[in-house]
Parts: C-alpha cells; sequence; structure tokens
C-alpha cells in the first residue's frame, strides 16, 4: 500500500511543480518550459539543498508556530542551562555548541592542573 501511495503522490507532486514552474517562471524570468522528469529532479535538487536527506535526526526541528515563547525561554536560560540543553539534544557530533563545549572543558583542565614551569 505504502509503495503505491508514494508514487503516486510523487507524480502528483512533480506534475503540480511542473505546471507551476511552466505557469510562473517563463513569464517573470523569461526561462524555458520544464518536462515532468526535470520537475522531479528539480525536487530532489531542492530537497537535497533545503532540508537535507530527510532521515530524521539532528537536521530535523519540530516547529509549533510558537517561536517567540521559545526565544524568550531561551533568553532567560543561564550558560549552564543552554550548554546542557546542547547536551540533551541527541546532535553531539554535528553541532558547532559540542565542538564549543569540548574546547572549554579542555581549557578548564588545562587550567585546574598546577603549572610545572
Amino acid at each position: 500500500m505504502f509503495p503505491v501511495f508514494g508514487i503516486a503522490s510523487l507524480a502528483l507532486f512533480g506534475s503540480i511543480l511542473m505546471l507551476l514552474w511552466n505557469w510562473l517562471i517563463p513569464s517573470i524570468f523569461g526561462l524555458t518550459t520544464i518536462n515532468f522528469w526535470q520537475a522531479l529532479g528539480l525536487f530532489a535538487l531542492s530537497r537535497l539543498l533545503f532540508s537535507g536527506m530527510g532521515f530524521g535526526g539532528c537536521g530535523r526541528h519540530k516547529h509549533n508556530g510558537n517561536g517567540f515563547a521559545a526565544r524568550k525561554k531561551w533568553m532567560k536560560m543561564t550558560p549552564e542551562e543552554r550548554n546542557e540543553w546542547f547536551k540533551n539534544r541527541g546532535c553531539r557530533g554535528n553541532s558547532f555548541h559540542a565542538h564549543d563545549e569540548r574546547d572549554s572543558e579542555t581549557e578548564k583542565k588545562k587550567s585546574d592542573t598546577p603549572d610545572n614551569g
């Protein structure tokens, strides 16, 4: 059932994308029209560039439309709470914050050791 639904939705989306492109883009930008397969290729390319491969994980964010409340909560967090939030979100190796955290831990260990020089 799922493969049939997937193929049907892909065909429908490709057709809609092709129709929208051929209706808008040539008249606005003067570009040529595209066929169905080019529309699917355009969809695949935009999917790769703008949303990754679509395999869940670190790049996926849930948006509930309440960004202002989340920003207010973030602004009220202490640096320790922010670090804890980054630790708990499950994206250790892919986040630049994980690297910053490791660097700060390394610096902390260096400053805790007595200087023999």
